[in-house]
């Protein structure tokens, strides 16, 4: 059996508080209950104020490899962040969505440009098409109204 990591954290700050980690093989799936008194650190806490995030086995591996664990909830979305910049960050460190879900907004985005870009050139075309219909009939024009003004063609 293959067991995802549960995420225990601080519904107020988002601040982790236990990764139980990913578990395979001879491994049993515990109840949020059961953790609260299994793990001291959820046992010391009161229960109400602390948010729970289950993953699937093998979901945000990449992530947290990257961020080497570095992970945080958004008390507003109540999603996980990671921090992939370095070791010992100079400045407050920036959580960022997980890379996966960075992947996907940026080819839904760029879907979206190519649609439009698609778009765009179409009506160029057009565009295009009606300026060359333009010039014939300017050029028709200028061949019947030249001989009526005494000039010569071309």
């Amino acid at each position: 059996m293959k067991i995802g990591a549960k995420i225990y954290y601080e519904k107020a700050t988002g601040n982790v508080i236990l990764n139980t980690g990913e578990r395979a093989g001879a491994v049993v799936e515990t109840t949020r209950e059961q953790d609260f008194t299994s793990f001291k650190v959820l046992s010391e806490r009161v229960e109400e104020t602390v948010g729970l995030i289950e993953l699937e086995y093998g979901q945000y591996a990449t992530e947290f490899l990257e961020s080497r664990g570095r992970i945080r909830v958004n008390p507003e979305t109540e999603e996980l962040e990671f921090f992939y910049g370095p070791l010992d960050p100079v400045e407050t460190p920036v959580y960022q969505k997980p890379l996966t879900e960075q992947l996907k907004d940026l080819t839904t985005e760029l879907s979206s440009t190519q649609m439009a870009l698609a778009d765009n050139y179409e009506q160029l075309l057009s565009a295009q098409k009606e300026a060359v219909s333009a010039q014939l009939a300017l050029t028709e024009l200028y061949e019947l109204v030249l001989p009526l003004t005494g000039g010569a063609s071309k």
